[in-house]
Formats: C-alpha cells, structure tokens, sequence
C-alpha cells in the first residue's frame, strides 16, 4: 500500500504529448531524435509521455506554430488522453503560447520552459539557484502578457483594461527590478569565484565539457573518488565540482566538472550560467566528454563545440574522451574517430576501462609546455635545491666563478608555483631558454 507522499507523487504526475515539425532541410530520422531527448528532458521533469505529434511544414505558423488544423488535432487528443501539458520541441512566442492554450485548454510550453523547469528543480547552490532565477525571470518577461488575459475576457470592455494593464505594467517593474538585482548578486558571486579562482592560478586546471548525461561526473568520481551525484537523466549536477587528481608524485592537477551542454540551449540559460562555464574558460584543458555509444552523438559533439565557441574557447588545448567503450556496438568506429578528433581516448568510466590511457593523455598535454630554465644561486642552496626538485626535474649543477648554477626542466604551471615560492630567498630571476 502506498504511503500518502507516494500516493501525491503518483498522482501528481502530468501526462503529457510532444510535438515536433520537420522544417526544410530537416530530416524525418532527425526530429526523431530531438523528440527521443525531448521525451527524456520530460522525464527528468516528472512528466508521463503519451503520444508524440509530428508535422511536415514548409514555415512556422505565426499563429499556432503548426497549422490550425493541426492544433486542433493536438487539442482533440488532449481532451480525448485527459492531457495536462502540450510540449513543443522548439520555441514558441508569447502569442503562439496563448493561442494553443486557449484552444487546447491545456498548458503548453516548449523546450526552452522544459529546461529551465529542471534548472530549477537542479539547483541547489546559492550561485545555481540564482543562475536559475535569473534565467526563468528573463524567459518570463516577454510573456508575462498572458498572465493577466483573464481581465480581457471579462464581459465589457471598460473598467477592465485599465486595471489589467496597470496591474501587467506593476509585475514588468517588479521583474525587471529582480532581473537586475539578481544580476548585481550574480556579479558578487563571480568575484568571489575570480578570488578563488587566483588563488589556483599556480594549479594545472583540466575541465570536463560535454554533453548533459555523457558521464562526466561518473568520470570525476571514478579518477577522484569523490562522492558526486549521478542518474542516468538530463542535468543531475548545476554546479562546476572540483577535485584534486595526482598524475604522479610531482604532478597534482585540478579535475573540474561542469554543467552539461545540450542541443537548443536557451541563450539567456547560456548566459545565466557564465560564471560557472568560467571554470572551463580559465582551465589550462579540456576533456570534451562523448558517449559514443550515443546514435547521435557527433551532433552532440558539435553542439558542445558551438558553445565553446561562443565562450571563446574552442581553441584551447583539448582532448576528446570517448566515454562508455563498453555499450559501443560497431568497435570499427574507434579507429577513424581515433585520427578524426586526435588527441583522442576511449574509455569507460563505469567499468573503469582504459583510465590509463586519458591519464596519460593529460600528462602529455601537461608535459608538452614543459621548458628548461636556469637559476644562478649564492646563498640558501639546498633550500632553493628542494624547492625545485619538488616541481621538476634538475638537469644539471655546476659551481662557476664562486655561484651555484643550476638548470631544470619544469612546466608552465609549476614554473609559477616555483615563482612563488621562491620569493622569500634573494634569488635572481629565472631565465627560460
């Protein structure tokens, strides 16, 4: 017998029909897929896929977004399924929103409100849960209009407008007024986060990127031991996680995890959660995580990519991790993906496979801005000695003309770090070959 919390969530659910149109130069195979991850964002939400509706269109209707008859349709299936929610896979305007709600006398939304729903859910920080305000609120504002359409419906026309728009005029301000307070508190938080993010600077930094539900926080938890939450749904972690990871005594890196990527990202959502993609934007690496045994999971790729442009990134230093190795069913793909997207692993965080491998591939990365630099020293010798062997690798010692020389290798990173250190010996400046 279910126990009263049970009985509500059962009950509470909200079933619900999505709707995709195929638009020219789209394929039928590819709103397929858009549906396919629709119906697991809707999911992820809590709602019961019923039925899937798909039209073949030429344009969007101004109107409807699909056709007149084909809202219709959808509103016919809505009363005959006892629907509660219409999900349309791309955006709709505040006026196309308002006019299938009043003919289907159901709620509708579309993929961007989908989201940002479960944004909501998701957030647990105080950083999270602003980002998430912050991006509802502007999604909100063009659309508040059908908030108040209940005072136009009235029987006459005098005496209810003006209330109505007084009223929609008072929640614009009010919203207005938050979206800037929100901004303010966001522009704190980044400080703060810029603050921390100095006193790494001496850190070699490898971010994750990737697709939502690509493994990557499976990944952090299976090199890193931590304690991250994972499901097999969209989004289960907002904030950025980071973690120590040792790739040999001398090298320590920093393992940051980031938010998930998804295909029609809304662009405020993007822009809420800057700060946080800032980890990826200030680290020394990319792992652009894949699940190849995704059917589309190129198209995931360049999803990510055209992120990563739009912060700027996409030319830093990067290696492709093709995650769960282990659910690939063609294994022929892995050598032509292999000189494709070279530097690239495969592996499978799950299992624990070929770990070694993207180990490794860091380690490289790191090992190629190593450079060779020399220190002439006349007094705290064996300090200066320890401190070095501590981040390098001494290459050479020799005593000429009464002074201490000595040369080593060591990488960029360390090299500020050693920079650091050095500063409470009266040591001249190093000189990099």
């Amino acid at each position: 017998m279910l126990n009263p919390d049970e009985e509500f969530s059962r009950n509470s659910v909200e079933r619900a029909i999505l709707v995709g149109s195929i638009l020219p130069r789209q394929g039928r195979h590819d709103v397929d897929e858009y549906l396919d991850e629709l119906a697991l964002l809707a999911d992820t939400a809590g709602a019961e896929v019923v039925r899937r509706v798909v039209q073949d269109r030429k344009a969007i209707d101004p109107a409807y977004f699909v056709g007149k008859g084909k809202a219709k349709e959808i509103a016919e299936q809505a009363k005959k399924l006892n629907l509660d929610l219409v999900i349309f896979d791309d955006d709709l305007t505040p006026a196309q929103i308002r006019n299938l709600e009043s003919m289907t006398s159901v709620k509708v939304i579309d993929r961007s409100g989908l989201i940002l729903d479960i944004f909501s859910r998701r957030a647990k920080s105080r950083e999270a849960k602003t980002q998430v305000e912050l991006a509802q609120l502007e999604y909100l504002l063009p659309r508040l209009t059908r908030r108040w359409q209940h005072l136009s419906r009235q029987e006459g026309g005098i005496g209810t407008r003006g209330p109505g728009e007084t009223q929609l005029e008072v929640d614009r301000r009010l919203v207005a007024k938050r979206i800037s307070t929100l901004k303010a508190e966001l522009q704190k938080i980044s400080q703060q986060r810029d603050t921390r993010r100095r006193n790494r600077s001496d850190i070699y930094k490898v971010a994750m990127v990737g697709y939502t539900n690509t493994g990557k926080s499976t990944l952090l938890n299976t090199l890193t031991s931590a304690d991250v939450a994972t499901e097999n749904r969209l989004f289960v972690t907002l904030d950025s996680t980071i973690r120590g990871l040792s790739l040999s005594p001398q090298l320590r890196v920093l393992l940051i995890d980031t938010v998930g990527f998804i295909r029609k990202l809304p662009h405020h959502l993007v822009a809420s959660f800057r700060s946080t993609l800032e980890e990826a934007v200030s680290s020394d690496l990319l792992l652009h995580v894949v699940d190849i045994s995704h059917p589309m999971f190129q198209d995931q790729i360049e999803s990510v990519k055209l992120v990563l442009s739009d912060l700027k990134i996409i030319d830093k230093p990067a290696i492709t991790v093709f995650n769960k190795i282990d659910l690939l069913k063609n294994r022929n793909l892995v050598g032509r993906l292999r000189d494709e997207y070279d530097p690239a692993v495969f592996v499978s965080a799950t299992r624990g496979y070929m770990l070694s491998d993207l180990l490794d591939s860091i380690r490289k990365t790191y090992e190629h801005e190593v450079i060779d630099t020399d220190i002439e020293l006349r007094s705290h010798v064996s300090e200066v000695l320890a401190e070095v062997g501590s981040l390098g690798t001494i290459l050479d010692t020799d005593v000429r003309n009464g002074r201490f020389h000595l040369n080593f290798r060591i990488s960029r990173v360390n090299l500020r770090k050693l920079e650091n250190r050095l500063r409470k010996f009266p040591v001249p400046e190093l000189k990099t070959d």
